[in-house]
């Protein structure tokens, strides 16, 4: 689904992020990137949506070349994806099924778009989202009401309605208590699975990525340094990354 060969990435005036970084990404996939504060991983989430232009390096997505396309591709692409943030952000008054709604706009007729329609089967495809991820009775909960885990299951649903086929979660569980930060990733893996879709995950907490990535990405000083299937990590590749 996604290929990426010898991506680099330099910020002025010579600070080198990422050094020629080649991987293969396939749907159905959950990919727990690990590394310290500082190791590139933002960046190369913020690179993989097209956010930030790169220095060198091809990328392939779903076949295609897509390294140098226009700004109008890039914008019909970037519908295909999303980006979960530590933090997401909500209209903390409105329920979490109306923000949720609020995500089909990118699904919407220009007409619904501009007088903000939202018909049954739009109502029903938002509570049946909530439903997936175990929300179905907090759907009329202000989203200030909600546990940080929560939210986060809440954007996961904006995410899905959209209908995104690559998620990008930069740190989702952080600040969580274990068991929701549990909640958060199962629901990555069982979304995963059923969808079919390639979700990117950074993580502080090994153990977290040990136990939930079917794929270990380490960066180190921008390199990719581990590319395993999901396990349990050697002490020699925790200190490749540490």
């Amino acid at each position: 689904m996604i290929i990426v060969r010898n991506l680099s990435k330099t910020y002025p005036p010579d600070h080198q992020v990422l050094q020629r970084l080649s991987f293969q990404a396939d749907e159905g996939e959950l990919v727990a990137l690990i590394g310290a504060s500082g190791s590139g991983k933002t960046t190369l989430f913020r690179c993989l949506m097209l956010k930030e232009k790169w220095d060198d390096g091809q990328f392939i997505y779903d076949g295609r070349d897509i390294t140098g396309i226009g700004i109008w591709d890039k914008l019909r692409l970037g519908k295909q994806w999303a980006y979960l943030e530590e933090k997401p952000q909500f209209n903390p008054k409105k329920s979490a099924l109306k923000n949720v709604l609020g995500a089909l706009l990118f699904k919407k007729s220009w007409w619904r778009f501009l007088t903000n329609t939202v018909s049954p089967d739009d109502h029903m495809e938002a509570m049946d989202y909530l439903d997936r991820v175990g929300l179905l009775d907090k759907a009329h909960e202000p989203i200030e009401k909600l546990s940080g885990g929560e939210k986060q299951r809440v954007a996961l649903c904006r995410a899905l309605i959209k209908g995104a086929r690559v998620i990008y979660a930069d740190e989702p569980v952080s600040g969580l208590d274990p068991e929701a930060a549990s909640v958060i990733l199962q629901d990555f893996q069982a979304i995963c699975k059923k969808e079919k879709l390639l979700v990117f995950c950074s993580l502080h907490q090994v153990e977290l990525a040990e136990k939930y990535g079917s794929r270990i990405w380490g960066l180190a000083g921008g390199k990719l340094v581990v590319d395993i299937a999901g396990r349990r990590l050697t002490q020699r590749e925790k200190d490749m990354i540490f």
